[in-house]
């Protein structure tokens, strides 16, 4: 059989479903607007609380820095699931049994309130329940689901150890959680976004907020002028903008993983399934719009900055495909970052002790679909000043001492290893090495500088120099994209901000 290639640039599958339907929203631009909530950033987070606090009569602005949908929710995997891999025996050893089991009851609600939206809205988003597995290869794997079960076991989550799945290769073990689901996201989301508007909310896109002050009401700014005044904001962009009042970005990992979409004559399984073995490997099913099925191979993580040549996690997940399926056609692959923080337990709610009117929601660990919507419910009842259970749970502002003090120090020391060794790199390349297509780190009149050569052959040039704070940037030759080791701040080849912490661009050297 004829040897099939992956696509040269990266397309997610769910995004397709935006763009057929002319998803396009207005800019803020430099007008003033007063509202009772203003919501920065409209992934899963920010439009489901848009939907909830709009419904209930709360004047809503959903402010986004790109397009709705084209941050990490456009590019997920999509599995609604409280299993998020052998997660509970580490919660229960960290916080114990009560926060653990808070911890899948948050989760479980999350896909129970997707489950009855979608049929109350009559949603057509492919929502379709399925078992969720973690499966093992080894022995030593198995040992690890063994464990994990017996945390299923103490915390009445329900589960069994089987070695019976829908996969076509042999498991020593697997971890399966019934009554799990799957979804296309962006179809979920796009009808939430009318409802929105519906109920007078406005949804401003193209509009990067840049500050947030808090005075008697807080006032978010944007790049072009704009301010949005409101007693109350949530800030739902995957990194905390304005992020220094909190530290976050010294209390988040974070990391890119890699998705590619593979047609098969194959049987295509059932289920959703994430190894338990290194290295990770996702598998799932998706349909496509003629419904047949793809299967989605997930997985390849690094440190966002630290991935070597990027095109090669791709073609990793390829060869884990045609080892066990006969692929007929790659039509999609994508790419996605993921903030994990420093206890695996996301932070939601007040940015600070002393900022209440301020709400951030961040660190889904790779499981934003079930800890993303968790997310908009609590920051919704925290606005309405309705009582939550989970407050506590993701408390932004706790600190335990166990395991948080050791992953604090070596998450740290790892971005101060980077920064240093940013500055010392020394690179003797030459702009016309470069290849039309091509990007990289080059010599400029004696000094590191980033180059782009587009397809036209076009040259651009920025100072590779992070705007956050300070670290050097590495060329992202998958995404064609300027990545930081440090804090995971990411730039257009042009210099653009596409993902913070950062809000400024890059100096541009010349193009």
């Amino acid at each position: 059989m004829k040897e099939q290639k992956i696509p040269k640039e990266s397309h997610s599958y769910w995004r397709k479903a935006a763009e057929e339907n002319g998803l396009v929203f207005k800019k803020l631009g430099n007008k003033t607007h007063e509202t009772d909530v203003t919501i920065v950033g409209a992934g899963i987070t920010g439009i489901i609380a848009a939907y909830l606090l709009s419904r209930e009569g709360k004047k809503v602005a959903l402010v986004e820095a790109s397009r709705v949908i084209d941050g990490t929710t456009g590019y997920t995997t999509a599995k609604i699931a409280a299993q998020h891999g052998l997660i509970y025996d580490d919660l229960m050893k960290h916080h114990g049994e009560e926060k653990a089991s808070q911890y899948y009851h948050a989760n479980t609600e999350a896909l129970d309130f997707i489950e009855k939206l979608t049929e109350e809205l009559n949603i057509d988003c492919e929502f379709t329940k399925q078992p969720s597995y973690v499966y093992a290869e080894t022995e030593q794997g198995a040992e690890k689901l063994k464990k994990e079960a017996e945390a299923y076991r103490k915390l009445d989550i329900p589960g069994e150890l089987t070695t019976e799945t829908d996969l076509p290769f042999q498991v020593t073990s697997a971890l399966k959680m019934p009554n799990q689901a799957q979804f296309h996201p962006v179809k979920f989301l796009m009808p939430l976004l009318d409802e929105i508007q519906k109920n007078g909310g406005k949804i401003y896109e193209q509009t990067r907020v840049t500050k947030i002050t808090e005075d008697n009401l807080a006032e978010v700014v944007t790049e072009e002028g704009g301010k949005l005044t409101s007693p109350k904001v949530i800030v739902s962009t995957h990194f905390p903008i304005n992020d220094f009042k909190g530290l976050y970005f010294s209390r988040l990992d974070i990391e890119r993983s890699y998705i590619l979409a593979a047609k098969t004559d194959d049987r295509v399984p059932d289920g959703m399934y994430l190894s338990a073995d290194q290295p990770k490997r996702s598998i799932r099913y998706a349909a496509d719009s003629n419904g047949s099925k793809m299967i989605l191979f997930g997985g390849d993580s690094h440190k966002t900055g630290q991935g070597g040549n990027t095109e090669e996690h791709y073609q990793n997940l390829k060869h884990f495909a045609e080892r066990y399926f006969s692929v007929e056609d790659y039509p999609y692959r994508w790419s996605a970052q993921d903030l994990t923080t420093l206890d695996k337990v996301p932070y939601i709610g007040p940015v600070t002790e002393h900022q209440p009117n301020i709400m951030v929601a961040t660190g889904y660990a790779k499981w934003g679909m079930t800890n993303g919507t968790a997310a908009a419910l609590l920051l919704s009842d925290l606005v309405l000043q309705k009582e939550n259970r989970f407050q506590e749970l993701f408390s932004p502002s706790r600190f335990n001492a166990n395991p948080s003090i050791k992953n604090f120090v070596t998450e740290n020391a790892n971005a101060a290893k980077e920064f240093v060794k940013g500055k010392l790199d020394k690179h003797d390349r030459k702009l016309e090495e470069l290849e039309n297509g091509e990007g990289g780190v080059v010599t400029v009149d004696g000094k590191r500088a980033g180059a782009y050569r587009n397809e036209s052959g076009e040259i651009t040039v920025v100072d590779t120099t992070c705007t956050h704070m300070g670290c050097e940037l590495g060329w992202n030759n998958a995404e064609k994209s300027w990545d930081c080791p440090c804090h995971g701040s990411r730039f257009s080849s042009s210099g653009d901000v596409i993902e913070g912490p950062a809000v400024k661009p890059l100096k541009k050297i010349y193009e």
